[in-house]
């Protein structure tokens, strides 16, 4: 008999066909695992929309045939991944960017006397162009295809503090303006999410040292050559694909860059 690991089938009935997804071949998968993978499709798929309430621990189970633990296993690593939410005596709900928690998480530049102030947010450019070299590698496209390039200005109680240059796949947000930006008073996500159908799940983030040149000393009313803090971020979606590159320069005078660490 051989000793081998074998790979657990987990059918899952809501799958036309009932066919089984296997775990990933040939390593052994843990069966929670398996189970996460399952609420995964279903989350990329738009089963489960943001904001909405998913199915109970009991449900998933009888619907996966395996325990209500095994559930419980693979949620508890979702909602650590914030991907969803539990809420005590209501469930456990889809993430979405809508929410204060969610739009602190991705951005981090907090007021030196702790308490987040809402942004004001002035579009300055919208337009669509070639994807340069760069930025093709980190969005995983092709040198020269279509991008979405968007650049504003944040600030907070009326001080402006942050200038950000986006570029976005065009194929994704072709339908994007400069005047719906400009309407729009949520978090920048929160439009990508409902209206493109795009949820930001995880970013990495590169930080340095910078200095404000001519254009970005006018734009954030600081003298040329003032320090600033220099934010590259790329941003992924379901299935670890990026869909935004973003760099930022802060004023820090009376704000800090905050990370935790767990």
């Amino acid at each position: 008999m051989s000793s081998n690991p074998t790979n657990i089938v987990i059918a899952d009935p809501a799958t036309p066909g009932n066919i089984g997804v296997p775990a990933a071949s040939p390593t052994f998968s843990p069966l929670y695992q398996q189970i996460k993978a399952l609420i995964m499709q279903r989350l990329q798929s738009g089963e489960w929309k943001p904001g909405e309430l998913i199915p109970s621990e009991v449900e998933l189970g009888n619907r996966f045939k395996v325990s209500q633990g095994t559930v419980r296993k693979a949620i508890d690593e979702l909602a650590a991944e914030n991907l969803v939410i539990r809420r005590q005596g209501k469930g456990t709900f889809v993430a979405t960017h809508h929410e204060d928690k969610t739009q602190f998480r991705f951005l981090r530049l907090m007021p030196d006397d702790g308490q987040p102030k809402p942004a004001e947010k002035r579009v300055i450019e919208l337009k669509r162009l070639r994807a340069p070299a760069e930025i093709a590698r980190l969005l995983s496209m092709k040198s020269g295809d279509s991008v979405v390039f968007v650049k504003r200005v944040m600030s907070f109680e009326g001080v402006p503090t942050i200038v950000e240059e986006l570029w976005l796949p065009g194929v994704i947000f072709k339908s994007l303006t400069l005047e719906r930006l400009a309407e729009y008073r949520g978090p920048m996500y929160g439009l990508f999410e409902t209206e493109f159908g795009t949820r930001m799940i995880r970013a990495t983030e590169q930080i340095r040292a910078a200095s404000a040149d001519e254009e970005i000393a006018l734009l954030l009313n600081v003298a040329p050559m003032s320090p600033l803090l220099s934010v590259e971020r790329v941003s992924f979606t379901y299935g670890d694909k990026p869909v935004e590159v973003r760099r930022g320069l802060y004023v820090t005078a009376h704000h800090h860059y905050q990370n935790e660490l767990s």
